[in-house]
């Protein structure tokens, strides 16, 4: 009951087949292969990208809103950690008074 049954290794199903003997070959020295001609590069297959105006006022606007979005998402958590920091400091001083007020009377 409190031995661990292994399992046991399965038998090969089918025909076995024996190893393949491998000759050995003699090696006979051939023409040296031709050098590769060097080829020249290919054109580029991109097109070239022309900035006109209009699209250069495009990006500028783009990257203006998105400056002015993360601006303001950056100021807004700043000042909701200095509201949180102000109220904590008021909460702390009227505890401290109240404490203060109780080992006086």
């Amino acid at each position: 009951m409190f031995r661990p049954k292994h399992p046991t290794m399965p038998q090969p199903t089918g025909t076995v087949t024996p190893p393949a003997v491998v000759e050995p070959t003699t090696i006979t020295p051939g023409t040296p292969a031709p050098t590769p001609v060097p080829t020249a590069p290919a054109p580029p297959s991109r097109p070239v990208v022309q900035l006109t105006p209009g699209t250069a006022l495009a990006l500028v606007g783009g990257g203006t809103a998105v400056v002015l979005v993360v601006g303001a998402v950056l100021v807004s958590m700043l000042l909701a950690v200095a509201v949180t920091a102000a109220s904590l400091a008021i909460c702390a001083l009227v505890i401290r008074s109240l404490v203060n007020a109780q080992h006086r009377r």
